[in-house]
């Protein structure tokens, strides 16, 4: 490392964060080398093998310089594990910056350990919200805004919703916790599409799951007021049933492991027999990244409650069936090209049966121009 080049630590713990973070590693290498040494720290809130690991080696990131190792748990303990674990090493390496990632246990964790000790943080996805507090989620991309000393949103309903927080679009200024800078830079997840949608021919489930294009529906379902709530889940598998029976398309459900085991728990047992026998209905283990692409690119419709799927979907010009109340990404709602339907299984059908007849979506250059992760590695450079 040159004198005087910035150590940053990045910071991340569950999947999507590993994919956004490849590329700020991959504009770093490319063009940033000489100046930013990068640091990772991986906090292991994703604990199976399948849900890290082997994004990082597919990504082409490097192995994390340390890993928390803090497994699932309880928002609290978890966080709380994670915070100690963080703070211990950014007291150990001292680095100049400390990269957070979105809005999870581990974006909050960091933003609390590095705030403590004064080392200014980079928010990445700054601005999003979905008005929604009772999401963990929404509590944490808060917070760690408000304790952040540089701001990237990927949109500028981002943008408006920070200066209605009481951000100062001035950047004409060096930049701290106090005087915050915050940047339009469009979305580095549009990075990251564009890089490897043109490895996608690369992944051989296509046809290991013997998938013809556009004749089949992509759904992940991950998140805690889905599958913790028995009526909810059971709505949203009843719901893809019936989409199933309905279309004659056959639907791939790559399944976190929690989800699947809160499928096998359902009391309904019978719909439990109907959906894991329905042989086109096709349960995967969470899949590469490179396979989601081409699973995502490939497929007629996306049914999901990710926030990135709901990105990539549009990323890759197919309709998307949101299984939320709210959406950060307004925008893509706004523009008729998702439906926010939470966990109703009337609202899930009627969307679906509407997506599917409509053939007239545009998609607009909402999301930047897959430059972000250049744009943002340079005003760390001169705003720090």
């Amino acid at each position: 490392m040159e004198e005087s080049s910035r150590k940053i630590v990045t910071i991340v713990g569950a999947r999507p964060q590993i994919i956004k973070a490849s590329a700020i590693s991959r504009a770093i290498e490319t063009s940033f080398k000489n100046e930013i040494n990068e640091i990772i720290v991986h906090t292991g809130q994703h604990y199976d093998q399948n849900m890290s690991q082997i994004f990082f080696e597919e990504l082409g990131i490097p192995n994390p310089t340390y890993n928390i190792n803090v497994g699932s748990g309880r928002h609290g303990k978890q966080t709380a594990k994670m915070i100690e674990g963080i703070e211990e090493i950014l007291l150990k390496e001292i680095p100049d910056v400390v990269i957070l990632y979105g809005d999870t246990n581990s974006t909050i964790a960091g933003a609390l350990a590095a705030s403590k000790i004064h080392i200014p943080i980079v928010h990445i996805e700054a601005g999003l919200r979905s008005f929604n507090k009772k999401m963990p989620e929404e509590i944490n991309r808060i917070s760690c805004d408000h304790m952040s000393s540089l701001l990237f949103s990927p949109t500028k309903q981002g943008i408006f919703n920070l200066k209605k927080e009481g951000f100062s679009t001035d950047t004409n200024k060096k930049a701290s916790m106090d005087n915050p800078n915050i940047y339009h830079c469009g979305d580095i997840m549009l990075d990251n599409s564009m890089y490897f949608g043109q490895k996608e021919h690369s992944s051989e489930l296509m046809d290991t799951l013997e998938l013809e294009n556009d004749n089949y529906v992509l759904c992940t379902i991950h998140r805690d007021n889905n599958t913790d709530s028995e009526e909810n889940l059971s709505n949203i598998l009843k719901a893809l049933l019936n989409c199933q029976e309905e279309t004659q398309l056959k639907i791939v459900l790559p399944l976190h492991p929690r989800t699947k085991n809160k499928i096998s728990e359902l009391k309904n047992q019978e719909l439990v027999k109907k959906i894991t026998s329905n042989v086109n209905i096709i349960i995967i283990p969470p899949a590469g990244f490179i396979d989601i692409i081409a699973l995502e690119k490939k497929s007629r419709l996306i049914i999901t409650d990710s926030g990135g799927l709901q990105k990539e979907a549009y990323f890759f010009k197919k309709p998307c069936v949101i299984l939320r109340e709210q959406t950060e990404w307004v925008e893509i709602v706004e523009n008729g090209n998702a439906i926010l339907t939470g966990s109703d299984y009337n609202k899930i059908k009627a969307a679906i049966t509407h997506l599917l007849s409509k053939n007239d979506f545009t998609y607009p250059p909402i999301f930047g121009d897959g430059n972000a992760g250049k744009f943002i590695c340079s005003k760390i450079l001169s705003d720090l």
